[in-house]
Protein backbone atom coordinates (compact mmCIF):
# COMPACT_ATOMS: atom_id res chain seq x y z
CA UNK A 1 0.00 0.00 0.00
CA UNK A 2 1.54 3.24 -0.76
CA UNK A 3 -0.18 6.54 0.79
CA UNK A 4 1.73 8.95 -0.94
CA UNK A 5 -0.70 10.88 -3.36
CA UNK A 6 -1.44 11.78 -6.60
CA UNK A 7 -0.25 14.98 -8.08
CA UNK A 8 -2.28 16.85 -10.70
CA UNK A 9 -1.51 19.73 -12.57
CA UNK A 10 -3.15 22.19 -15.44
CA UNK A 11 -2.76 25.50 -16.55
CA UNK A 12 -5.50 26.79 -14.20
CA UNK A 13 -9.05 25.28 -12.82
CA UNK A 14 -10.05 22.67 -16.42
CA UNK A 15 -8.08 19.65 -14.70
CA UNK A 16 -10.52 19.96 -12.02
CA UNK A 17 -12.66 17.57 -14.19
CA UNK A 18 -9.90 15.12 -14.86
CA UNK A 19 -9.36 15.06 -10.76
CA UNK A 20 -13.36 14.88 -10.54
CA UNK A 21 -13.10 11.64 -12.39
CA UNK A 22 -9.94 9.98 -10.15
CA UNK A 23 -11.57 10.96 -7.55
CA UNK A 24 -14.75 9.07 -8.24
CA UNK A 25 -12.93 6.08 -9.64
CA UNK A 26 -9.80 5.82 -6.74
CA UNK A 27 -11.60 7.33 -3.73
CA UNK A 28 -8.83 6.42 -1.01
CA UNK A 29 -6.16 8.28 -3.08
CA UNK A 30 -4.81 11.43 -1.36
CA UNK A 31 -4.44 14.28 -4.38
CA UNK A 32 -2.48 17.10 -4.52
CA UNK A 33 -4.04 19.27 -7.31
CA UNK A 34 -1.88 22.35 -8.68
CA UNK A 35 -3.78 25.25 -10.72
CA UNK A 36 -1.36 27.25 -12.84
CA UNK A 37 -3.86 29.90 -13.34
CA UNK A 38 -1.42 32.82 -13.62
CA UNK A 39 -0.23 31.26 -16.78
CA UNK A 40 -3.06 30.21 -18.12
CA UNK A 41 -3.60 29.51 -20.80
CA UNK A 42 -0.75 27.36 -21.91
CA UNK A 43 -2.32 26.64 -25.59
CA UNK A 44 -1.17 30.59 -26.73
CA UNK A 45 2.40 29.58 -25.08
CA UNK A 46 5.46 28.85 -27.15
CA UNK A 47 6.64 24.98 -27.04
CA UNK A 48 9.76 26.40 -25.38
CA UNK A 49 7.68 28.07 -22.32
CA UNK A 50 4.73 24.96 -22.21
CA UNK A 51 7.79 22.83 -21.58
CA UNK A 52 9.12 25.24 -18.94
CA UNK A 53 6.44 25.62 -16.56
CA UNK A 54 5.57 21.97 -16.71
CA UNK A 55 8.92 21.32 -15.41
CA UNK A 56 8.06 23.76 -12.65
CA UNK A 57 4.84 22.17 -11.90
CA UNK A 58 6.30 18.76 -12.18
CA UNK A 59 9.21 19.36 -9.49
CA UNK A 60 6.95 21.11 -7.15
CA UNK A 61 4.77 18.00 -6.87
CA UNK A 62 7.84 15.80 -6.76
CA UNK A 63 9.05 18.16 -3.67
CA UNK A 64 5.44 17.41 -2.04
CA UNK A 65 6.13 13.69 -2.08
CA UNK A 66 3.54 12.62 -5.31
CA UNK A 67 4.12 9.04 -6.51
CA UNK A 68 2.41 9.50 -9.60
CA UNK A 69 1.61 12.67 -11.73
CA UNK A 70 -1.03 13.21 -14.32
CA UNK A 71 -0.52 16.11 -16.65
CA UNK A 72 -4.20 16.98 -16.97
CA UNK A 73 -3.52 19.74 -19.63
CA UNK A 74 -4.00 18.91 -23.14
CA UNK A 75 -1.56 21.56 -24.37
CA UNK A 76 1.00 20.48 -21.85
CA UNK A 77 0.79 16.44 -22.80
CA UNK A 78 1.52 17.47 -26.35
CA UNK A 79 4.26 19.72 -26.13
CA UNK A 80 6.28 18.03 -22.91
CA UNK A 81 5.24 14.85 -21.46
CA UNK A 82 7.43 13.15 -23.36
CA UNK A 83 11.00 15.02 -21.83
CA UNK A 84 9.07 14.54 -18.44
CA UNK A 85 8.87 11.00 -19.16
CA UNK A 86 12.67 10.65 -19.96
CA UNK A 87 13.97 13.33 -17.49
CA UNK A 88 12.12 11.79 -13.97
CA UNK A 89 11.38 8.60 -12.64
CA UNK A 90 7.83 9.09 -11.75
CA UNK A 91 5.17 8.01 -13.64
CA UNK A 92 3.32 10.53 -15.62
CA UNK A 93 -0.27 10.01 -16.84
CA UNK A 94 -1.24 12.47 -19.69
CA UNK A 95 -4.37 13.24 -21.88
CA UNK A 96 -4.80 13.83 -25.34
CA UNK A 97 -8.02 14.59 -27.49
CA UNK A 98 -10.42 11.41 -27.74
CA UNK A 99 -10.38 11.56 -31.54
CA UNK A 100 -9.89 7.49 -31.42
CA UNK A 101 -13.55 6.90 -29.90
CA UNK A 102 -15.31 9.38 -31.64
CA UNK A 103 -13.69 8.43 -35.07
CA UNK A 104 -15.11 4.46 -34.33
CA UNK A 105 -18.82 5.60 -33.85
CA UNK A 106 -19.20 8.39 -35.81
CA UNK A 107 -21.87 7.46 -38.12
CA UNK A 108 -21.63 10.46 -40.73
CA UNK A 109 -17.80 10.08 -40.45
CA UNK A 110 -17.40 14.05 -39.80
CA UNK A 111 -15.89 14.76 -36.12
CA UNK A 112 -15.25 18.23 -34.72
CA UNK A 113 -12.00 18.86 -32.11
CA UNK A 114 -12.87 21.51 -30.01
CA UNK A 115 -9.18 22.32 -28.88
CA UNK A 116 -6.36 24.84 -28.08
CA UNK A 117 -4.15 26.29 -30.61
CA UNK A 118 -0.95 24.75 -28.82
CA UNK A 119 -3.01 21.20 -28.58
CA UNK A 120 -4.00 21.60 -32.51
CA UNK A 121 -0.27 22.22 -34.19
CA UNK A 122 1.31 19.30 -32.35
CA UNK A 123 2.80 16.83 -33.63
CA UNK A 124 1.14 14.31 -31.10
CA UNK A 125 -2.31 15.77 -31.85
CA UNK A 126 -1.42 15.29 -35.48
CA UNK A 127 -0.42 11.70 -35.02
CA UNK A 128 -2.96 10.76 -33.11
CA UNK A 129 -5.54 12.01 -36.21
CA UNK A 130 -3.01 10.32 -38.80
CA UNK A 131 -3.94 6.84 -36.75
CA UNK A 132 -7.16 6.90 -35.11
CA UNK A 133 -9.30 8.61 -38.22
CA UNK A 134 -8.70 7.10 -41.11
CA UNK A 135 -11.64 8.28 -43.48
CA UNK A 136 -12.71 10.54 -40.89
CA UNK A 137 -12.93 14.21 -41.64
CA UNK A 138 -11.47 15.84 -38.73
CA UNK A 139 -12.68 19.26 -38.04
CA UNK A 140 -10.30 21.55 -36.32
CA UNK A 141 -11.23 24.66 -34.18
CA UNK A 142 -9.33 26.63 -32.21
CA UNK A 143 -11.09 27.73 -28.30
CA UNK A 144 -9.31 31.26 -28.65
CA UNK A 145 -10.54 32.86 -25.31
CA UNK A 146 -12.84 30.23 -24.01
CA UNK A 147 -9.96 28.86 -21.19
CA UNK A 148 -9.85 32.42 -20.25
CA UNK A 149 -13.63 33.10 -19.42
CA UNK A 150 -14.07 29.58 -17.34
CA UNK A 151 -10.82 30.80 -15.64
CA UNK A 152 -12.62 34.24 -14.56
CA UNK A 153 -15.84 32.18 -13.93
CA UNK A 154 -17.66 33.90 -16.68
CA UNK A 155 -19.83 30.93 -17.29
CA UNK A 156 -22.91 31.83 -17.48
CA UNK A 157 -22.40 35.07 -19.82
CA UNK A 158 -24.06 36.06 -23.13
CA UNK A 159 -20.57 36.32 -24.37
CA UNK A 160 -19.34 33.30 -23.59
CA UNK A 161 -22.36 31.68 -25.39
CA UNK A 162 -22.02 33.97 -28.68
CA UNK A 163 -18.41 32.80 -28.36
CA UNK A 164 -19.35 29.39 -28.61
CA UNK A 165 -21.76 29.46 -30.96
CA UNK A 166 -19.31 31.10 -33.64
CA UNK A 167 -16.92 28.05 -32.71
CA UNK A 168 -19.44 25.84 -32.97
CA UNK A 169 -21.99 26.58 -35.90
CA UNK A 170 -19.30 26.35 -38.67
CA UNK A 171 -18.60 22.26 -37.60
CA UNK A 172 -22.44 21.69 -37.66
CA UNK A 173 -22.81 22.98 -41.00
CA UNK A 174 -20.49 20.68 -42.12
CA UNK A 175 -22.12 17.01 -40.68
CA UNK A 176 -20.42 16.26 -37.59
CA UNK A 177 -22.31 14.06 -35.15
CA UNK A 178 -19.68 13.76 -32.60
CA UNK A 179 -17.66 16.53 -30.86
CA UNK A 180 -14.53 16.13 -28.87
CA UNK A 181 -13.22 18.66 -25.93
CA UNK A 182 -9.87 18.51 -26.47
CA UNK A 183 -9.15 21.13 -23.56
CA UNK A 184 -9.42 19.99 -20.13
CA UNK A 185 -11.48 23.18 -18.83
CA UNK A 186 -13.89 22.65 -21.65
CA UNK A 187 -15.84 19.77 -19.76
CA UNK A 188 -17.29 22.78 -17.85
CA UNK A 189 -19.06 24.24 -20.97
CA UNK A 190 -20.86 20.80 -21.63
CA UNK A 191 -24.68 22.60 -19.44
CA UNK A 192 -24.36 25.40 -22.72
CA UNK A 193 -23.05 22.60 -25.44
CA UNK A 194 -26.00 20.68 -25.00
CA UNK A 195 -28.30 23.43 -25.19
CA UNK A 196 -26.91 24.13 -28.40
CA UNK A 197 -26.27 20.96 -30.43
CA UNK A 198 -28.91 19.04 -31.41
CA UNK A 199 -29.66 15.52 -30.76
CA UNK A 200 -27.44 13.60 -32.65
CA UNK A 201 -24.02 15.47 -31.60
CA UNK A 202 -22.54 13.08 -28.87
CA UNK A 203 -20.04 15.45 -26.71
CA UNK A 204 -16.51 13.44 -25.71
CA UNK A 205 -14.04 14.02 -23.18
CA UNK A 206 -10.87 12.10 -21.85
CA UNK A 207 -11.83 12.31 -18.61
CA UNK A 208 -13.08 8.96 -17.64
CA UNK A 209 -10.58 7.04 -19.74
CA UNK A 210 -7.41 9.24 -17.99
CA UNK A 211 -8.67 7.96 -14.56
CA UNK A 212 -9.16 4.05 -16.02
CA UNK A 213 -5.46 4.65 -16.77
CA UNK A 214 -4.03 6.56 -13.88
CA UNK A 215 -5.73 2.79 -11.68
CA UNK A 216 -4.42 0.53 -14.67
CA UNK A 217 -0.95 1.92 -13.87
CA UNK A 218 -1.22 2.06 -9.93
CA UNK A 219 -2.32 -1.35 -9.91
CA UNK A 220 0.49 -2.40 -11.96
CA UNK A 221 3.34 -0.83 -10.06
CA UNK A 222 1.44 -1.68 -6.72
CA UNK A 223 0.84 1.87 -6.19
CA UNK A 224 -2.74 2.19 -4.71
CA UNK A 225 -3.62 2.98 -1.45
CA UNK A 226 -6.04 0.24 -0.48
CA UNK A 227 -6.50 2.07 3.19
CA UNK A 228 -10.51 2.29 2.95
CA UNK A 229 -10.31 5.66 4.37
CA UNK A 230 -11.41 8.31 2.25
CA UNK A 231 -8.51 10.56 0.39
CA UNK A 232 -7.80 14.04 1.18
CA UNK A 233 -7.50 16.57 -1.62
CA UNK A 234 -4.88 19.81 -1.48
CA UNK A 235 -5.95 22.51 -4.18
CA UNK A 236 -2.82 25.19 -5.02
CA UNK A 237 -3.77 27.94 -7.03
CA UNK A 238 -1.51 31.13 -7.81
CA UNK A 239 -4.38 33.45 -8.74
CA UNK A 240 -8.15 34.22 -7.81
CA UNK A 241 -8.88 30.86 -5.65
CA UNK A 242 -12.68 31.89 -5.38
CA UNK A 243 -12.86 30.53 -8.90
CA UNK A 244 -11.91 27.26 -7.45
CA UNK A 245 -13.56 26.99 -4.42
CA UNK A 246 -16.73 27.45 -6.60
CA UNK A 247 -17.02 24.83 -8.88
CA UNK A 248 -15.53 22.18 -6.01
CA UNK A 249 -17.78 19.82 -4.12
CA UNK A 250 -16.43 21.25 -0.88
CA UNK A 251 -19.31 20.30 1.33
CA UNK A 252 -18.73 16.54 0.07
CA UNK A 253 -15.32 15.99 0.45
CA UNK A 254 -12.06 16.03 2.68
CA UNK A 255 -10.42 19.28 0.58
CA UNK A 256 -8.42 22.41 1.09
CA UNK A 257 -8.13 25.32 -1.40
CA UNK A 258 -5.27 27.83 -0.73
CA UNK A 259 -3.57 30.11 -2.68
CA UNK A 260 -0.16 29.64 -3.40
CA UNK A 261 2.49 31.15 -5.44
CA UNK A 262 4.60 28.76 -7.30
Amino acid sequence: MDKRPIGIFDSGIGGTSIWGEIQELLPYEDCIYLADSKNAPYGEKSEERILELSIKNTEYLLAKGCKLIVVACNTATTNAIDYLREHYKVHFIGIEPAIKPAAINSKSKIVGVLATKGTLSSSLFHSTSKNHAAGITVLEQRGTGLVEMIENGNLQSDELYTLLERYISPMLDKGMDYLVLGCTHYPYLIPILKKMLPENVTIIDSGQAVARQTKSVLEKFNLLNNSNVQGAHQFLINKNEKVLVNILPTEKLKLSVCFKDF
